[in-house]
């Protein structure tokens, strides 16, 4: 897949948003309350954010690979530190993906080389990574993003 690296070699930028399955594709991981079954993302271990609920135990679950886009944008500005400047900025895309299984709205980056105007409110989208940077001892760090299913 483009934008893809070798799934040995690439961690997440940031421990415990998503992870690899066993076929290795990549899945969000969300915070899930045990008492109302309410999602939140990014992940925690405590403090449902339901207001109705005063459930404190939230049990770590992956999320659906899969949702349709709900809002979008387009960044032609390049993003503040501490994101890691790139040497030519290019603007890119941000999704907000409904999932409708968990009744969640997560925002992300969209796959290089597609911009807004290739976007539309409904469209179907999926979950993938890019790199953001290689660590110091060789590992490709990469966050989660979304792309045309």
């Amino acid at each position: 897949m483009p934008g893809e690296t070798d799934a040995a070699t690439q961690l997440p930028a940031i421990d415990g948003w998503w992870s690899l399955d066993d076929s290795g594709a990549p899945h969000l991981i969300a915070g899930k309350c045990t008492q109302c079954s309410t999602y939140v993302f990014p992940p925690r271990a405590n403090n449902c954010p339901n207001p109705a609920c005063d459930g404190d135990d939230l049990a770590q679950v992956p999320l659906s690979r899969r949702g349709t886009v709900w809002s979008y944008t387009e960044n032609r500005y390049p993003p503040p530190a501490p994101y890691p400047a790139q040497e030519t900025f290019e603007p890119f895309a941000i999704a907000a993906v409904e999932l409708a299984d968990e009744g969640l709205i997560v925002l992300g980056k969209v796959a290089d080389g597609t911009l807004a105007a290739d976007l539309k409110v409904g469209m179907e989208m999926e979950l993938t990574t890019m790199p953001l940077y290689t660590d110091d001892d060789g590992f490709v760090r990469s966050v989660y993003a979304w792309r045309i299913a």
